[in-house]
């Protein structure tokens, strides 16, 4: 079963207005199926195959002779050199869509792509699913078996998992993932030994979701200096595991904090990363709270990239503990959004969102809450389920 994905549209319009057009993104997340569907009478290339990847490094020149029309090349990062070659053949013909890169290494990629194709590609992140893209009877709603807030969170976002055919087990997709990522990926970036350790630091990142990002701490517990833990960081960065949730800059006259948070990329590999087996353990975890925040953000930014638009979110919080779990910024407009994980809406929800219109003299914001009503209140503020959250960014 083929899951139809929004950022198909961007896709094609990117491929019309440039030569080429990379597609970006984290390991497994549908990129290769995403592009062949989009262009499926250009040549898929894949080199993750060593054969095909030995020829491409040994003779770049000769390779993309082979493709006049262009082609898919997948997982372009593990042969660089070709970059320099893929300028030359896009400056000699004027052609749009010409060659589709796809990665799921973001710095390497962006590196060699602004060293000698800067200008003739065009940008896509692909993240895994969005709520919206589940398959189920309604669009828009929770997939046909109406998954649970605890199950998606535990269950994660990649396609994979949802392809009935495949009938994945979730704790072992996560296992394999998680072990090919330090092994292999990890590895690729940047050269790090000691793995056992990263992975620790990985579990205890998982432990940080939703926290201020207090890197002295990260490396006292991990047992590493603060400058490993920057660099490993970039690492989880780069390869879209984690990212970071920065604070809004501007003020409002109050003392704001100005530390970024974490989170994930995927609540599945967090949850994995926490010892999370079931949906029924997810129900009284600790970390509930903090994953369905997770959930719900990341949800945010895929919506964002899969429009082509850039990341526009921010949280904020003053110095007396008011916070607004998140901020989208749209010209002179700032949404606040407050994330309850909760099924039952109380008055609680509404005290820190409140606070913040009045001291920002915005007039709307939303709660997204774990519960099935929608409320409209009068003071400007409209509760939504999860299942409608997609209202708030439409």
């Amino acid at each position: 079963m083929l899951i139809t994905r929004i950022a198909e549209k961007e896709l094609k319009s990117l491929a019309g207005q440039f030569k080429s057009v990379a597609v970006i993104g984290p390991r497994q997340s549908g990129k290769t199926t995403l592009v062949r569907m989009a262009f499926p009478d250009k040549a898929y290339v894949s080199l993750e195959n060593p054969d095909t990847r030995r020829f491409a490094i040994e003779d770049p020149r000769g390779f993309i002779a082979t493709y006049p029309n262009g082609a898919i090349l997948d997982e372009i990062q593990r042969t660089p050199d070709i970059f320099s070659y893929l300028q030359q053949v896009l400056d000699e013909n004027q052609g749009k869509g010409r060659f589709i890169l796809t990665g799921s290494n973001n710095f390497l990629l962006q590196e060699n792509i602004s060293q000698s194709l800067a200008g003739r590609v065009g940008y896509l992140y692909l993240l895994p699913l969005a709520i919206n893209e589940l398959p189920g009877d309604t669009p828009g709603e929770l997939p046909g078996k109406r998954l649970s807030a605890n199950e998606l969170m535990h269950k994660g976002f990649y396609p994979s998992l949802y392809r009935e055919e495949e009938q994945i087990d979730v704790g072992k997709y996560y296992t394999n993932y998680i072990r090919t990522y330090t092994e292999r990926d990890v590895r690729m970036i940047r050269n790090v030994t000691d793995l056992y350790t990263f992975e620790r630091f990985l579990r205890l990142c998982a432990g940080r979701i939703g926290q201020l990002l207090n890197m002295n701490n990260l490396a006292v517990e991990t047992g590493v200096d603060n400058k490993t833990i920057g660099a490993w960081l970039s690492v989880l960065e780069a390869s879209f595991v984690v990212f970071r949730l920065q604070p809004y800059h501007k003020n409002f006259n109050k003392r704001i904090v100005k530390m970024p948070k974490l989170y994930f990329y995927d609540t599945g590999v967090a949850s994995a990363l926490l010892g999370i087996e079931n949906a029924a353990q997810m129900a009284l975890h600790p970390f509930r709270g903090s994953l369905f925040e997770n959930m719900v953000i990341v949800n945010f930014l895929k919506s964002r990239y899969n429009r082509g638009k850039t990341n526009n979110l921010y949280f904020w919080r003053d110095s007396l503990g008011t916070e607004v779990d998140l901020i989208v910024e749209e010209s002179d407009t700032l949404l606040p959004i407050v994330i309850k994980s909760g099924q039952t809406i109380t008055e609680d929800y509404f005290k820190s969102i409140s606070s913040w219109l009045k001291i920002s003299g915005m007039k709307k914001g939303w709660v997204i809450y774990a519960g099935d009503e929608r409320q409209d209140r009068s003071n400007g503020i409209t509760v939504l389920p999860l299942a409608q959250m997609s209202t708030a960014y439409s």
